[in-house]
C-alpha cells in the first residue's frame, strides 16, 4: 500500500476517534438534559440516539477502508463504488427502521432520541473535517 493509502486510513481512524470521544460526550450531556426533562426516559433516548448516529459514522468508514481493500487499492474500481453505495442504501434503510421505531417506542422521548442524532451527526461531521484537513494526505506519491 502506498503512503498516501496509510496516511489516509489514519484519517479515518482518526475521524472515528475523535468522532466516538464527541458522541460519548453528547450522550452524556443529551442524558442529563434528557433526565432532567423526562427521568430516566430520557437518559435512554440519549444514549440510543447517540449510539444509532456513532454505528452510522462507523459504517461510512469501515466501508471506504472495506471497499479500497477489496478492490485492491484501486478507487477507481467498480467494486469500491459499489461497496461505499451499498452500505449508504442501507445506511439510509436502516435510519428509517430506527426512525421508525424510536417514534413508535414508548421507552424513549423521540424529540430527545432525534436532538441526540442530530447533534452527534453535526459532531461527526466536524470531526471528519478536522481530521481530514490534519491529515496532509499527499496528491502524488513518490516511487
Amino acid at each position: 500500500m502506498s503512503s498516501a493509502v496509510h496516511l489516509a486510513a489514519k484519517a479515518l481512524r482518526t475521524a472515528l476517534l475523535i468522532g466516538g470521544v464527541v458522541t460519548l460526550g453528547i450522550a452524556l450531556v443529551g442524558g442529563a438534559i434528557g433526565y432532567s426533562l423526562v427521568g430516566s426516559t430520557g437518559i435512554w433516548s440519549a444514549l440510543v440516539g447517540s449510539a444509532v448516529a456513532f454505528v452510522f459514522m462507523g459504517v461510512t468508514a469501515g466501508s471506504i477502508l472495506l471497499g479500497h481493500k477489496a478492490s485492491g487499492g484501486s478507487i477507481a474500481s467498480g467494486l469500491f463504488f459499489a461497496i461505499v453505495l451499498g452500505s449508504w442504501l442501507l445506511k439510509f434503510v436502516l435510519f428509517l427502521v430506527v426512525a421508525f421505531a424510536i417514534r413508535n417506542s414508548d421507552a424513549l422521548d423521540p424529540v430527545i432520541a432525534f436532538s441526540c442524532v442530530i447533534a452527534a451527526v453535526l459532531g461527526a461531521l466536524a470531526s471528519d473535517v478536522i481530521a481530514i484537513a490534519r491529515a496532509r494526505v499527499p496528491i502524488v506519491d513518490m516511487v
